[in-house]
């Protein structure tokens, strides 16, 4: 496989309960925008409640696309960097090498660890790289900790 040859790669993808977490922070900004336009139906004019209706079918539509989303996000373990990947119609694949790994951050929010999920936080070199794998259960994710610190201190012995 070349370097650049990522597509018929094998992607460890995150757990579907990630759908969860993702549809109720859609669903819950969705609604507090829409309603945030309640108060303006006092104006009297119908174009207020359209743009309310738009809003919530806006939001649905984008949570009708969650699953599939979330089915879209993987990594892989490679020999010289992990690779994430994200999108569906935009695909993002970003490269992380393990030597410029700083610090592997595990985040476990309210929801996310009610449903025994945990995210994956890469800090870089970079001042502006922010990589997270999301959705990770959170025994994989203590292991796949662990195995990334291992890797980058081997590699960063090296340099």
């Amino acid at each position: 496989m070349s370097r650049l040859d990522v597509a018929d790669a094998t992607w460890t993808g995150v757990s579907p309960r990630y759908v969860w977490p993702e549809l109720i922070g859609w669903l819950v900004t969705g609604l507090v925008v829409a309603a945030a336009t309640l108060p303006l139906w006092l104006l009297d004019s119908p174009w207020w409640r359209l743009l309310t209706a738009g809003l919530v079918v806006v939001t649905l539509l984008v949570c009708a696309f969650v699953p599939r989303r979330v089915r879209a996000i993987g990594y892989q373990l490679r020999d010289d960097d992990l690779l994430l990947r994200k999108g569906i119609l935009f695909t993002r694949v970003v490269a992380v090498p393990y030597g410029r790994m700083q610090l592997i951050d595990i985040n476990r929010g309210p929801v996310v660890r009610a449903l025994g999920l945990s995210d994956l936080k890469f800090v870089t070199a970079a001042a502006s790289s922010a990589v997270t794998i999301p959705g990770v259960p959170e025994a994989e994710a203590e292991a796949l900790r662990d195995r990334l610190v291992e890797l980058a201190e081997s590699r960063r012995a090296g340099l």
